[in-house]
């Protein structure tokens, strides 16, 4: 009888989309608050427009930056763990093997089973510290362009968000128009986002549709009737 390949599928690009998550989820709720709230103190949709452009421009500029300096972060706190782990394979080999005996039997392997492991990773230097890099410490190799990447990735994602609540004010001069135009199509945009996000992260994606939805809702609303009191 014919074997039947088993296939497996596992999503791979886990920091890609978490920086378009990131990027896309505050430039829908960010620059609808600010509009909202405007339209709730102004009736000029030029000023509505101008201040979202200058959000947008400045929200993609700080969260690219903040992308930027998180994965710079994440490369030189990996660096620094693998020159502290090199310098323990070098200088502590006893300890750095018990320590590998101690994680294979977290693992369920007996100490027989554990030493010819232990063993051939202490002749092989690099993948004696790759091993504990992973095992250990949890840490994956940083991909060197991750950090420009993430800064692009999360930015062009703010900027395309920002645009879904601010295009009906370029379309329509009337500021209660282009609100509830704006309304209308950044909720439904917050909804599939929200869908596909829960789709590729694996956390239902009926409930983060329904998340998504509900927290840039509250934050448009909140904006709104501040800006109304205030006015």
């Amino acid at each position: 009888m014919p074997l039947i390949p088993h296939l497996e599928w596992h999503f791979t690009s886990g920091a890609t989309v978490r920086d378009v998550v990131i990027g896309m989820s505050d430039g829908l709720t960010v620059p609808f608050a600010l509009a909202a709230g405007l339209s709730g103190a102004v009736d000029s949709t030029g000023i509505v427009v101008t201040a979202g452009l200058a959000e947008i421009a400045a929200g993609s500029i700080a969260m690219g930056l903040g992308g930027y300096l998180a994965a710079r972060s994440d490369a030189e706190h990996y660096a620094s763990e693998r020159a502290r782990e090199e310098l323990e394979v070098r200088e502590k080999p006893a300890a750095e093997a018990a320590e590998v005996r101690e994680l294979l039997l977290s693992y369920g392997l007996t100490a027989e089973e554990s030493a010819p492991i232990v063993q051939a990773l202490s002749t092989r230097p690099s993948a004696w510290v790759d091993f504990m890099m992973r095992f250990e410490l949890g840490l994956e190799t940083p991909d060197p362009k991750r950090a420009l990447t993430s800064a692009l990735t999360i930015a062009g994602a703010y900027i395309v968000g920002g645009f879904i609540p601010l295009g009906p004010y370029l379309v329509w001069s009337s500021v209660k128009t282009g609100l509830l135009y704006s309304v209308a199509v950044t909720l439904l945009a917050l909804a599939v986002f929200g869908y596909v996000k829960g789709h590729f992260t694996g956390t239902g994606p009926v409930r983060s549709a329904i998340q998504t939805v509900v927290i840039g809702g509250l934050a448009a609303t909140a904006a709104f009737g501040i800006a109304r009191a205030i006015s």
